[in-house]
């Protein structure tokens, strides 16, 4: 039985009790609801769905908007009783304000005035949802319906964050996955042994940074001649890994005995471009050395200057041309042309050994690998290669690589 006192009814405690008996059901048949949608997998859409017909129809919340992070970015889910154009404007610098379950005070706010609380759902420490609800009447049972209204978006958004999370989660076994057949592929392109002639040996470090680096060298031997050649491709991963394929089926294509450096290297640049278009390019230094005349000829495509040390001193190796893949012709080529009379060391090297920092962050400058060299001269190319991993050591300390780590070095006997 109902009585009326001024305008209001007064419910009996019967009344009363049967009201709240009949809110927990509702709740905990929706609870059920909700939890056996999650079961089943939904998608989030039908999980939003879900939740805004129980708190609309079953609850009878006349205004409410939930907000959920998509891609870094905080986005309305889903709302009731507020219009579209509302709805979009942008009020997530207002969340850091809301710490806790509070009221909202923005009667100037042309979005925030259409409620008066909002509840902020949090999983270990971080938010990851926020619940306005505004337009109560007055003899709703604030403290249930919030109980619910929290009870059932902190279930909704933590089903919708683990799906996330579990999203993320087969994203980076993918990604790793792509990564470790990248390296198996690179691994496969690059030497696993270097030959040595009555008149030159080769040595090499290979370190890739992250198991999948842009690094490349190669060899050729001939008759009377031996090619050698290093290269450092941009990007990294799976597309790095095909270009370097690619680059190294075209490469084998193309060089022989009696190749003409400037064709072969403007050749090999129209080859990059017609794949890449300018969106991957590589830097690249090739050498071929005729063991009869001793001459060292070479072309280096703006990749760090190799050294050369003889006797009478050290020598960059700079003549050449643009990087590959940039242009589709490239501007000018020089070969570079060089007579090799006596004992004498040719270090190449991509980027990685330079970017080398020590512990107050200085890096590996000219002299010292001018010097080093210099002191080193008389050991083998695989005897080099160790002191100078060893010297690289010893100069970063406890500092890590930056980046791949690749050094080809040819010995003249």
């Amino acid at each position: 039985m109902k009585e009326k006192t001024g305008n209001k009814p007064k419910y009996s405690r019967i009344e009363i009790l049967e009201r709240n008996l009949n809110l927990k059901q509702l709740q905990i048949n929706s609870l059920l609801n909700i939890t056996q949608a999650i079961n089943k997998n939904l998608s989030a859409e039908e999980l939003f769905k879900m939740y805004n017909s129980f708190l609309s129809w079953e609850m009878g919340i006349p205004k409410m908007a939930l907000y959920v992070k998509e891609n870094e970015k905080w986005v309305s889910a889903t709302s009731i009783g507020v219009k579209d154009e509302l709805i979009s404007i942008d009020i997530s610098e207002k969340f850091k304000d809301y710490k806790r379950l509070q009221n909202i005070d923005e009667k100037e706010h042309h979005l925030l005035s259409n409620f008066e609380i909002v509840i902020p759902i949090h999983h270990k420490k971080y938010p990851i949802a926020y619940v306005f609800i505004g337009g109560l009447k007055e003899d709703t049972d604030l403290f249930n319906v919030v109980q619910f209204i929290t009870a059932i978006s902190n279930i909704i958004a933590v089903a919708i964050e683990n799906k996330r999370l579990f999203k993320r989660q087969l994203e980076q076994e993918r990604l790793k996955r792509e990564l470790e057949l990248a390296s198996e592929m690179q691994l496969m392109l690059v030497p696993n042994h270097l030959p040595s002639g009555k008149s030159y040996e080769l040595a090499s470090i290979y370190q890739p940074h992250i198991g999948v680096g842009g690094d490349y060298y190669d060899y050729f031997n001939f008759d009377d001649k031996f090619v050698f050649c290093i290269g450092d491709i941009s990007g990294k991963g799976v597309g790095a890994a095909l270009l370097m394929a690619n680059f190294q089926a075209n490469l084998h294509s193309l060089v022989h005995s009696d190749c003409d450096l400037n064709q072969l290297v403007h050749d090999l640049n129209t080859a990059i471009y017609r794949i890449t278009k300018g969106d991957l390019y590589l830097t690249f230094f090739i050498a071929i050395f005729n063991e009869k005349t001793r001459i060292l000829q070479y072309v280096n495509a703006g990749h760090p200057q190799p050294f050369l040390v003889q006797k009478n001193g050290v020598h960059r190796l700079n003549e050449g041309c643009t990087i590959l893949g940039s242009f589709e012709h490239l501007p000018t080529l020089e070969v570079g042309q060089i007579e090799i009379a006596d004992e004498a060391m040719i270090l190449t090297y991509t980027d990685g050994l330079t970017d080398l920092q020590d512990e107050e962050s200085n890096f590996i400058n000219e002299q010292l690998l001018s010097d080093f060299l210099m002191n080193n001269l008389s050991l083998s190319a695989k005897e080099f290669n160790s002191r100078l991993m060893e010297r690289i050591h010893i100069f970063k300390g406890s500092q890590e690589f930056p980046d791949d780590l690749t050094v080809l070095t040819c010995k003249f006997l």
